[in-house]
């Protein structure tokens, strides 16, 4: 794939920057903080759980349809997506479409309370930063570039994306590269999480998750004592996985998050089941940890087994064990010489701002490790209590953040059409 010089990107960023109608989408932006504010406390004030993001599916594709984007729609799996200009949508069609998305699921119950809070330029609500300030983001941008009938060379596509958080495991995204006739078309990927105008995630952190199921006949502590015990040899696994040997470089971490299982404590149980997370920046060390799960637990399963078969009680079984992996982000990264980095770079020298390159699991992931170059930025303001009932966004200096986005997607749609 061609590189731009850098150059070559800011010469195109500052032709972008000085059309009449880029300017028009400025002054939309600048015109509308109330409006745009409005939007982010509707939209935090509907539940999205992971997989119960209905609601807001639904409030996005109206207001998609109300920005007049062309071929509004909610794909199989929830998603919502509206494009500039109307596209061929037929199977045969092979112009470049640049994606900017934004994910509309929260990390919160669909029964914790919500009633988001207005207070001048602050909004506090859980989830209004993460990711309230990226999907009103996107409208915003939908609105400044629709009204002002800017010309795009390419087709963009606007998407509000389910499953990002958690258990939802990239599910929206990663159903739009595997499943849909537009992935081939993706030249570049643009994903607006959360706020701020000074970083973005160009490094993709990997990540498996699994859960780990010991079952066997279980009993009565006394009467049945020699029956083999789930949670012994459950505990017994993760005490050789913890001792597992990570590396400082590639970075990675393993964490035992939650274990569950019995009935009382005068019952042998009849199950146990742990969850563990395991990341890193190198997708070799994901399966090296992988092999080391399954060994420790099937290590444990035959001793406890055997052990019991040994024993001075009869035993009346055998455990048995399964792990399921509930969780798989592949580690990527944009390379430095991305024609999207050097673009970003000249936007930011062009706004008179500095990016700071980071590390983190978005949904940048998935179009990264198909070798698509992306990338997960704010949305501009200030934002805190990420994943919290306290969480709060401010939309202060989220007109620089929006400008930053509008002129990095333009000159993207640009260089999409020249590929």
């Amino acid at each position: 794939m061609p590189v731009s010089p850098r150059n070559t990107a800011f010469t195109r960023v500052t032709a972008l920057a000085g059309q009449r109608p880029v300017h028009a989408a400025f002054a939309w932006m600048h015109g509308n903080p109330k409006r745009i504010m409005d939007w982010q406390a509707e939209l935090v004030a509907i539940p999205a759980p992971p997989f119960g993001e209905q609601a807001r599916s639904a409030w996005l594709k109206a207001h998609f349809e109300k920005a007049g984007l062309a071929s509004v729609q909610v794909d199989s799996v929830g998603n919502v997506l509206g494009f500039l200009p109307a596209p061929n949508l037929s199977p045969e069609s092979t112009g470049s479409i640049v994606v900017l998305s934004a994910h509309i699921d929260t990390v919160f119950p669909a029964e914790t309370t919500l009633d988001p809070v207005v207070n001048g330029e602050r909004l506090e609500a859980p989830g209004s930063c993460d990711n309230g300030a990226g999907v009103v983001g996107i409208l915003a941008i939908a609105h400044a570039l629709a009204t002002n009938t800017i010309a795009l060379p390419a087709s963009l596509l606007f998407l509000g994306n389910v499953g990002e958080e958690g258990e939802g495991d990239l599910r929206g995204v990663r159903h739009l590269y595997s499943q849909s006739a537009l992935a081939s078309r993706i030249a570049a990927h643009i994903v607006l999480d959360g706020a701020g105008a000074d970083s973005a995630v160009t490094q993709a952190l990997g990540s498996r998750r699994y859960q780990v199921v010991v079952t066997g006949p279980g009993g009565h502590s006394f009467t049945d004592a020699g029956t083999p015990n789930p949670i012994a040899a459950l505990a017994s696994a993760l005490a050789v996985l913890a001792e597992t040997p990570l590396p400082h470089e590639p970075r990675t971490t393993l964490n035992l998050g939650t274990i569950q299982g019995g009935t009382s404590v005068n019952s042998i149980p009849e199950s146990a089941q742990a969850s563990i997370d395991c990341r890193s920046t190198n997708s070799d060390q994901l399966v090296r940890l992988e092999v080391a799960l399954h060994r420790a637990v099937e290590d444990a399963v035959e001793r406890a087994n055997a052990s019991a078969k040994t024993g001075a009680t009869p035993s009346k079984g055998v455990l048995a064990f399964a792990i399921h992996k509930i969780g798989d982000r592949p580690a990527a990264h944009l390379p430095a010489d991305s024609p999207l980095l050097e673009t970003l770079r000249a936007v930011d020298r062009h706004l008179g701002l500095r990016t700071d390159l980071r590390l983190g699991s978005t949904d940048a992931n998935i179009p990264l490790s198909l070798s698509i170059p992306a990338l997960s930025m704010g949305a501009g303001g200030e934002g805190g209590g990420a994943h919290t009932k306290s969480e709060w966004y401010s939309a202060k200096d989220r007109e620089v953040g929006l400008k930053r986005v509008l002129l990095l997607t333009l000159a993207m749609t640009e260089w999409a059409a020249e590929q």
